[in-house]
């Protein structure tokens, strides 16, 4: 067995700091979705940027236009619906539903010219399928509400986008990590715009919020996205998509023990499965 590029090593930061994600976003409460990300941005890009910033290195702040277009698509696309999801249908759910991304970049992955697509990668992705099925296929009519099931739909597509992002990141290795500061400042931007014009103000403040949102913005949104640009980069993708199934199992306990979500058979079972689904897909 090779041992782990420095890049594949990094990104698996990434994966650990990710497993808070679920966590601080439902201390963020009630706060609307595009004021979260505006706040959230706003000190991750601050943290992503301020390598350069402290090197003077300003060469390393210009995104190319791919790769700006690339982080508005990605991390801003996925965060505001993943924000909007937890806030419309249980926590713990939602969070394994969106956690389908790692599954999908194995499956993306798969279908890179030269890779192909095998057997072993649609059993996994069947699995996978199953998890959502034993998660909220049984809520069909019995509990579940229209904004839950609309959450549920939100977090399918975060994972379809966070996937999908994290493999074209391959097409603008070239492009420095810092850059990705400048996209993330300015989809700050976007996003208080967007909450100026198409949400109500927020006025129900708390120190809960308060540390939700630093957990977010300095963690999530801040050293993960460093971690994981550099992983997708120039690390092993296939292996940081297997290895992204830790995260889910990791948050969704970390709901659990805050009171957050109960504990149940079924969220186990989902977890399982998930995560086995993943490993078939990369056996052999």
């Amino acid at each position: 067995m090779h041992a782990l590029s420095r890049p594949t090593i990094i990104g698996i930061g990434a994966i650990a700091i990710w497993a808070t994600l679920a966590l601080f976003t439902a201390m963020t409460g009630k706060m609307p979705p595009f004021l979260t990300t505006a706040i959230c941005f706003a000190l991750g890009g601050l943290v992503i940027v301020s390598p350069a910033v402290w090197r003077r290195d300003w060469l390393k702040l210009k995104p190319t236009l791919p790769a700006f277009l690339l982080g508005l698509y990605g991390p801003f696309g996925d965060t505001v619906i993943y924000f909007a999801a937890l806030k419309l249908a249980p926590p713990a759910e939602a969070n394994l539903i969106h956690y389908l991304w790692p599954l999908f970049i194995v499956l993306f992955a798969a279908m890179l010219p030269g890779a192909g697509l095998r057997p072993r990668h649609l059993i996994g992705a069947l699995m996978g399928l199953g998890a959502l099925l034993l998660l909220v296929g049984g809520k069909l009519g019995s509990g579940a509400t229209e904004a839950a099931w609309w959450g549920y739909g939100l977090a399918l597509l975060g994972a379809v986008v966070w996937s999908s992002y994290s493999v074209l990141s391959r097409l603008v290795a070239s492009s420095s990590t810092e850059s990705l500061g400048v996209t993330i400042l300015i989809a700050s931007v976007l996003s208080l715009l967007l909450h100026r014009l198409l949400e109500a103000p927020y006025t129900d403040w708390s120190w809960e919020n308060a540390i939700g949102l630093l957990g977010l913005g300095l963690g999530s949104q801040g050293l993960a996205l460093i971690c994981w640009d550099i992983g997708m980069k120039r690390g092993d993708v296939s292996f940081l998509g297997v290895a992204s199934y830790a995260t889910p199992v990791l948050s969704t306990v970390l709901l659990v023990v805050f009171g957050f979500a109960p504990a149940s058979l079924a969220l186990a079972a989902a977890c399982a499965l998930i995560v086995i689904g993943a490993m078939v897909a990369r056996k052999g």
